[in-house]
């Protein structure tokens, strides 16, 4: 703890003895930063719920099959998955403050390019490039959470992808107003653009510097990379369970629960409330438990939440059940970043790509392994999958990566 000479000061923990020195950073800047951080990822969510809403409108614009538009989402999710790896040596080698202002410009750019594009065979590579800039920026603006989540008291990771939830909802509403209002689709993807890239040349100087990386021993480098590719397997799984939400939650409101019309949406809406509230609140459960703790309970709630959905297929019981799975589902993601930015003798933005490109799969293909699963039998079976992966973290995995997670902060 920090002497009365130094109490407004904090101190990121050093991974070595050999780390180079730090020098602490004021307390009121670190919340500076916390909150600079916070903007970055609420114009992400928002950025990107922009893409999400417009998905549509490209549609009806190019004549698109179901198919070759399956074919144009993925570009987004494959420009993504291929550039993390060079994303985590180029923020690692910039610095997280400058690679959120660069990236941030380069996504509003990548943003207003979607919509002016004016042929089908242009609008891929955009795509790619979107999913790319998506990837520089969320990767840039999660090292720069780490750094201050490590120089502050108290957790703050999940209430950082609490305001990217937020922004989600948000840009989505404002996108359907928009849309309802006649504002033409490149209008508003411009504006977003222009919001994006203020709010990211804007909070910039509030940023912090990154915390100096040691030169890790042979030793300390396989442990890095052995943790790393057990952290990525969990975010895979976790993120199974998240695409699946995503794509199937409507269906099955649909389809199975043979919901009213007005409540096919709630299932997606339902989810997203409970992984909104679980963010925001999942800060006060890491301080008070330890990292461990809080992934094994949370995977006990998103398991005990699919499994009500499953075995009582009623409207009420699976919104209920699905708002559960968004409450336990929360704060998978923000714990696995947190702890494979921490493995010594690798800079947290080469980590947490690592990470971030096991997730990205997980929801790529996790939808896609249900749907197979759905189509040679039913939907329920093929959401079984979830129950499975949730409830093998639960009794498993957070025993497996409890060395690689971080205790309760005293």
């Amino acid at each position: 703890m920090p002497d009365s000479t130094s109490s407004n000061l904090t101190r990121p923990p050093s991974p070595s003895s050999a780390a180079p020195a730090i020098a602490p950073v004021g307390a009121r800047r670190v919340e500076h930063a916390a909150r600079a951080t916070m903007a970055l990822f609420f114009v992400n969510g928002a950025t990107f719920a922009t893409w999400g809403v417009h998905i549509p409108t490209i549609k009806a614009r190019f004549g698109l099959s179901d198919a070759v538009l399956s074919l144009a989402m993925l570009a987004v999710a494959g420009g993504a998955i291929a550039a993390m790896g060079p994303v985590g040596r180029w923020v690692a080698r910039v610095g997280s403050a400058s690679a959120c202002r660069r990236s941030g410009l380069v996504y509003a750019i990548a943003t207003a390019a979607i919509l002016a594009m004016p042929q089908f065979a242009l609008l891929i590579p955009a795509l790619i490039a979107f999913g790319m800039a998506n990837a520089a920026f969320d990767v840039g603006m999660n090292a720069q959470a780490a750094t201050v989540e490590a120089s502050r008291a108290r957790p703050v990771m999940s209430a950082q992808h609490g305001m990217f939830s937020l922004g989600g909802m948000a840009g989505a509403a404002v996108g359907g107003v928009l849309l309802g209002l006649g504002v033409p689709p490149l209008a508003h993807a411009i504006g977003m653009a222009a919001l994006t890239a203020a709010v990211s040349a804007g909070v910039a100087p509030w940023l912090l510097d990154d915390h100096p990386v040691p030169s890790p021993s042979a030793h300390h480098r396989a442990h890095a990379v052995r943790a790393l590719w057990l952290l990525g397997l969990m975010a895979f799984l976790g993120l199974v369970g998240e695409g699946a939400m995503y794509d199937w939650s409507s269906v099955y409101m649909r389809e199975v629960t043979l919901a009213p019309d007005a409540w096919i949406s709630a299932g997606y809406a339902a989810f997203s409330g409970g992984m909104a509230c679980g963010r925001f609140g999942g800060d006060r459960l890491r301080a008070r438990w330890s990292d461990a703790r809080t992934l094994g309970g949370s995977a006990w709630v998103a398991f005990v939440g699919i499994m009500l959905a499953l075995l009582w297929p009623g409207p009420v019981a699976t919104l209920t059940g699905f708002a559960l799975m968004g409450l336990g589902a929360a704060n998978m993601v923000p714990i696995f970043f947190v702890a494979a930015s921490r493995r010594p003798g690798v800079a947290p933005a080469e980590a947490i790509a690592r990470v971030a490109r096991f997730a990205y799969v997980g929801l790529l293909l996790g939808p896609v392994m249900i749907g197979g699963v759905a189509h040679a039998s039913s939907l329920q079976y093929g959401l079984g999958v979830v129950a499975l992966t949730m409830g093998w973290i639960a009794l498993a995995g957070a025993r497996l990566v409890r060395p690689y997670l971080s205790a309760r902060k005293e």
